[in-house]
């Protein structure tokens, strides 16, 4: 299962950093320092491209957080394109990322990840991943059924 991401500390605006409490997140890869974002953190959320600007936004949905928002982190490219989120105040986002994690294993992403934002009743904004079937590479690699939908590349 796509367990999160990192990106790299120079794509993210330093306010941003200090704003959201992003600090604790940051890691050195090598001499190059990202912020990873992983689903399994306390606090889940995913930087995405959302209405021109990029904002610190929560991922998905946990139980007992929304009654009108699915219980998940992702969603099927499928229930995407069949308008199972064509909804008020659904919008596709960009959500971007240096590396991916999933099965243990971190890959490269050149331009990030296609997601779904929505508002709870509460006012609150979610995003979800966009999933499809993994190929047979990228199943091999992570022991995933599925992967998240990259702009402009395929795995």
């Amino acid at each position: 299962m796509f367990g999160g991401l990192a990106l790299a500390l120079s794509e993210l605006p330093v306010e941003l950093i200090e704003r959201r409490g992003l600090a604790e997140r940051i890691h050195d890869r090598g001499g190059e320092p990202e912020v990873r974002f992983l689903f399994g953190q306390r606090q889940r959320v995913l930087p995405a491209w959302l209405n021109g600007q990029l904002q610190i936004v929560s991922w998905g949905t946990r139980r007992g957080e929304s009654r009108s928002l699915p219980c998940t982190g992702w969603t099927w490219l499928e229930t995407v394109e069949a308008g199972g989120w064509a909804g008020d105040g659904v919008q596709p986002v960009v959500i971007p990322a240096t590396l991916g994690f999933d099965g243990g294993v971190w890959f490269g992403i050149r331009e990030g990840i296609r997601g779904v934002a929505a508002t709870d009743e509460a006012g609150v904004t979610r995003v979800y991943v966009v999933c499809e079937p993994a190929s047979h590479y990228y199943q091999v690699m992570t022991r995933s059924p599925r992967m998240p939908c990259l702009i402009g590349e395929r795995i």
